[in-house]
């Protein structure tokens, strides 16, 4: 069975669209990382969120430092 696929458009709804971010952002993080793992490369990966005042950082901020460096 496939998956439908999912048409994108604004999500007006503020608490519908702040969930789907965070489910979208865990599972961007989760990628990175399982990308990371099974290549053996370096990897970051920094949001900025408008819920945030500080952006997420994976794996942390001196591995992204070294990563961009």
């Amino acid at each position: 069975m496939t998956r439908k696929k999912v048409k994108l458009a604004f999500i007006t709804n503020d608490s519908a669209r702040k969930a789907t971010f965070k489910k979208r952002k865990k599972g961007l993080m989760k990628k990175v990382s399982e990308l990371s793992t099974l290549c053996r490369i370096d990897a970051c990966a920094i949001i900025y969120s408008p819920y945030d005042n500080s952006p997420e950082v994976w794996p942390n901020t001196m591995g992204a430092q070294r990563v961009l460096a």
